[in-house]
């Protein structure tokens, strides 16, 4: 196979068992250490449901970035920048930092839009930055995603887990979620680093979170938000005016 990062060829480095029962082989890329699957043809049984039963860290993954994000955006951009929130899932964090004071709007096309519905993006507008939280590792194709995101926004902030340097075995690494299938993408930081460069972007890592940006980022800005456990996020918040009601009295006139 051909990296879908680099295009350089791939050699497999092992197979496992996905959900139970179909054998598949993963590959490496030297150049730019990237790890994938073969081509996913299970996926449209893993996407049986959107956000797969095992994820039981889905609410305390929203309640942790939506405080780490309140720091970065607030730094990054004031308290006037637009958002979205793409592959937003069920709209948890999208009303999370709408409750904060962010103007943020929800994108997803394969998850019902529960808890921020009226405030979808339009598919038109670009926005400050847009988001995506455990997204990467899903994508078929990277480049092209994030393509596709470099026209809703400049910066790109999202999260993923880096894979361990040796490429871990199957049973060595929780990440490569054999029980759901759904994903089929492993990046190291020398892998984001080749995106930046063929996308001409700026890249920055803090841990799982991350950044790609067409314009250069201060490492203490990223790093900032790190101070969640001494509790910024709540000054932060002091600072912002809260979205709740008058989104509830929007709402409310879209009803009657």
């Amino acid at each position: 196979m051909k990296c879908k990062v680099c295009h350089k060829d791939n050699e497999k480095c092992f197979s496992s068992v996905i959900m139970n029962k179909y054998e598949i082989d993963y590959f490496h890329c030297d150049h730019c250490d990237f790890l994938q699957t073969e081509e996913p043809y299970w996926l449209d049984e893993a996407y049986a449901q959107s956000i797969n039963v095992s994820d039981t860290g889905y609410m305390v993954r929203n309640l942790f970035y939506s405080k780490r994000l309140t720091i970065l955006l607030y730094f990054l951009f004031g308290k006037n920048g637009r958002y979205v929130d793409y592959a937003g899932g069920y709209g948890v964090f999208v009303r999370l930092m709408r409750d904060i004071g962010f103007e943020f709007y929800w994108d997803d096309k394969y998850t019902t839009n529960l808890f921020s519905t009226g405030f979808e993006w339009n598919g038109v507008d670009k926005v400050e930055a847009v988001t995506l939280f455990e997204a990467f590792e899903h994508f078929i194709d990277p480049i092209g995603e994030l393509n596709k995101l470099r026209n809703i926004s400049d910066t790109i902030i999202f999260t993923t887990d880096l894979h361990p340097d040796p490429v871990p075995k199957p049973n060595e690494w929780w990440y490569y979620g054999l029980d759901h299938g759904q994903h089929i993408s492993f990046y190291s930081k020398k892998t984001f680093n080749e995106i930046s460069n063929q996308l001409g972007m700026y890249y920055l890592n803090s841990g799982s979170l991350h950044i790609l940006s067409k314009h250069q980022v201060s490492d203490w800005k990223l790093d900032s938000t790190r101070l969640v456990k001494f509790g910024l996020d709540k000054i932060i918040c002091k600072l912002m005016e809260s979205k709740t009601w008058s989104d509830h009295e929007r709402m409310s006139k879209n009803v009657e």
